[in-house]
This record gives structure tokens, sequence and C-alpha cells, in this order.
């Protein structure tokens, strides 16, 4: 059983992406560029009930089931454990968004109760997948065959997340084309859970 869930966290990084391709087929004229992931679940949208079922609740089980393996299989590092443990918080923010949708305009001054918390879960999200990565290349208890390689490649997944991050922050306030960014910000979050996922089992 724990052989099958080793490969939680590949299928995660694939199912996210095509997950977001195939609900925005059901969105007419929806922009990959213009708009968030989070559009697609949003209140009012198309398909405000269609994406969290093929996104966030299995997202979430994916990872959380992810979380899981690196706790049960390597209890001995503390690393791997805490890393673990990020990916479940993850899974669990993942849920929370699918269940409380952004509100239709993202640019609203007054975002709803819903809104709220679906913005809050989203920045842990994001704390998770900072701090997952950067644990990876600080620790000096790493389980992994080639501890270099996979310190390199997380700091450059981080590296990638903090800068499209800003133009994501940019790109918002400017109202130009912060969905781009925001796949490539999340993207490399992403990138860093399918490269760690394939360490770990390789």
């Amino acid at each position: 059983m724990l052989s099958v869930i080793s490969y939680t966290g590949i299928i995660a990084s694939i199912w996210i992406v095509a997950g977001v391709i195939i609900a925005s087929l059901f969105y007419p004229n929806y922009s990959h560029s213009r708009q968030f992931c989070s559009e697609l679940g949003a209140a009012g949208s198309p398909t405000q009930k269609l994406s969290p079922l093929i996104n966030n609740y299995p997202l979430g089980l994916l990872f959380i089931l992810f979380g899981y393996y690196l706790i049960s299989t390597h209890a001995e590092s503390t690393a791997t454990v805490a890393i673990g443990i990020m990916v479940v918080i993850h899974g669990l923010s993942t849920w929370i968004c699918g269940l409380f949708p952004m509100d239709a305009d993202p640019y609203t001054t007054t975002p709803t109760m819903p809104c709220q918390i679906h913005s809050w879960s989203g920045m842990v999200m994001l704390i998770s997948f900072i701090v997952a990565p950067a644990i990876t290349v600080f620790s000096d208890t790493n389980p992994i065959t080639n501890p270099t390689a996979i310190r390199v490649f997380s700091l450059i997944c981080l590296l990638g997340c903090f800068y499209f991050s800003y133009r994501l922050s940019v790109s918002f306030k400017e109202r130009t084309n912060p969905g781009t960014h925001q796949r490539l910000s999340y993207g490399f979050q992403i990138l860093w859970l399918f490269g760690y996922s394939v360490f770990m089992i390789a």
C-alpha cells in the first residue's frame, strides 16, 4: 500500500495541471493569462461546483497521502517528517479553498467571509510549500541518496516561486496578466513537489 502512496506526490503534480485545463474548458472565454486558477471555482462561476470536484478535493487527498507517506516511512528524519507535515497542511488548505470559494471579482474591496477564508487558506498553501523546500535546502538530515542535487533543485524552485510571486503582485496591481504569474509561481512549487517525489522513490 505504501508503495502506491509513494507516487501520490507525482500524481498530484500532474493532476493539478490537467485539472485546471479540463475545468477551464467548461468556463466560456476563460483566460489563463488574466484570470486566477481559483476563479474556476469562484462564487457564481460556470464551474463553481465542477472545479473543486476535479481539483481541490482529489488534490487535497493526494497531498495528504503523500505527506502521510513521508511521515510514516521516514520517522527517524526530523526534516522529512517536517516536510511531510507541510505537505499535509497544503492538502488540508487545498480542501478549505475548495469549500470556501473566492468572490467572482478578485479586485473587490469588500470580500465576503468565504472569500477571506479562501484567501487565508491560499496564503497557508503558499507558505507551506515555501517552508518544505527550504527545509530541503538547509537540512543536514536528509535521507535522499544525492542531497546536493535535491538541495540545488529546491533552491532553484524557491527562487522561481519568489520571483514570480513578486511579478504576480505587480501584475495584480496593474491588472495585466496575474494569471500567468500565479501559474508560474505555483508552478515552481509543484515542480519542487514533483522533483522531490521522484528523488524520494528513486
